[in-house]
């Protein structure tokens, strides 16, 4: 059970005291309480960890500072769509809104090489009118003796050239809580003159460890991604993790299963699991064409099947786009065979208008048919 307390609820206050004493005197009842900080109000929330079914609505409802209260039905707490519930399924970040009804792509280095590189590819953005990007400096990797990211070095480099040209969020993976400080301290040895969405890889998906240190700290949004090679519950509750340690600030990746049955894709595309990935949870929902696809293949209609997989995700409702651009793929150090040319960056951007226009359409067709049957 959730209680959501009323805005900007004191917790100091005499009611806010009494409030948590009757919670504590209930038996087999824990409670934790998340403080979610927006934009122009804060919202807190107590969660009822137990058997919470003997709990009446109204009487958890007529306790002090108590707003609203929502009875889970989905086993993910934090961020499950619970009956009754209408919390907003979306957050602001550096003044961009990450929700259930937008669309953002994330265009850029699977791994940062070089300076110049990174500025022809932010310099492409900017003029395609683009605010967010992906740049890896860290990169867990199957061969001990492959190129591991530059790590902290490139940081600074990164942050000052994103904010030359207007770059708000950059998606970039963590593999240990010390880079969400090397972050942190690069940001602020700049400036901060962009924001950082972290992003948790498929392989890390379960390193329990790095989710609780992760969603622990509330500066930055989180990408997590789905396991390559486990069930989307699991990922889910992989998810859950980092909202249960208070930051529900949680975009939820889908990049692509491990099976030869994708062949000859690098993995087999799961995005017919975003739309429910919407109905199970609140959180918005991104697709990985690259590392689905894994390849520059070409259909024989011309389009890229890093294209065709985009609009499969984009038209069931894909709320972010993460796809690997270079401007010399052949001297990429990570994954070149399957990033596309900034040359085709415009060609991508207005397909992926296509298949947003037609989603939009699709929703208000079925909107519009379920009114002539009223």
């Amino acid at each position: 059970m959730i209680l959501i307390l009323s805005e900007n609820t004191d917790v100091v206050s005499e009611e806010y005291r009494q409030l948590l004493e009757t919670l504590s005197a209930l038996p087999g009842i824990k409670h934790r309480v998340h403080h979610v900080a927006g934009a122009e109000r804060g919202v807190t929330e107590i969660y009822l960890i137990g058997n919470t079914k003997a709990l009446e609505v109204e009487d958890m409802r007529s306790l002090p500072c108590v707003d609203k209260v929502v009875r889970v039905s989905q086993e993910y707490r934090v961020l499950g769509r619970h009956k009754g519930d209408d919390r907003p399924s979306y957050f602001d970040y550096k003044g961009v809104r990450f929700g259930q009804d937008t669309l953002h792509v994330f265009a850029g280095l699977c791994a940062v090489d070089t300076p110049e590189h990174v500025e022809m590819m932010l310099r492409a953005l900017r003029d395609a009118g683009q605010v967010c990007t992906r740049m890896g400096a860290y990169k867990p990797r199957t061969s001990p003796y492959a190129f591991q990211g530059h790590g902290k070095d490139c940081l600074p480099y990164v942050f000052e050239l994103a904010g030359k040209y207007g770059i708000k969020v950059i998606a970039m993976e963590v593999t240990h809580e010390t880079h969400v400080d090397e972050i942190r301290a690069a940001l602020a040895q700049t400036g901060d003159p962009t924001g950082v969405m972290l992003q948790i890889g498929t392989r890390n998906t379960q390193n329990f460890e790095l989710l609780k240190a992760v969603g622990r700290q509330r500066e930055f949004p989180v990408l997590i991604k789905r396991g390559f090679g486990i069930t989307l519950d699991e990922s889910l509750n992989a998810a859950e993790y980092l909202a249960s340690e208070g930051n529900q600030r949680v975009v939820f990746g889908l990049r692509g299963m491990k099976t030869n049955m994708g062949d000859p894709h690098r993995n087999l595309v799961d995005f017919s699991h975003v739309p429910v990935v919407r109905r199970l949870t609140r959180m918005p929902v991104c697709v990985d064409p690259s590392h689905s696809v894994g390849s520059r293949s070409v259909g024989p209609d011309g389009i890229l099947d890093v294209m065709h997989v985009t609009a499969q995700g984009v038209l069931a409702g894909a709320n972010m786009v993460l796809v690997d651009f270079h401007p010399v793929p052949s001297k990429a150090l990570v994954d070149g065979p399957q990033a596309l040319l900034l040359s085709e960056l415009a060609m991508f951007l207005d397909d992926v208008r296509l298949a947003r226009e037609a989603y939009l359409k699709r929703v208000a067709s079925v909107h519009q048919h379920a009114l002539a049957h009223t």
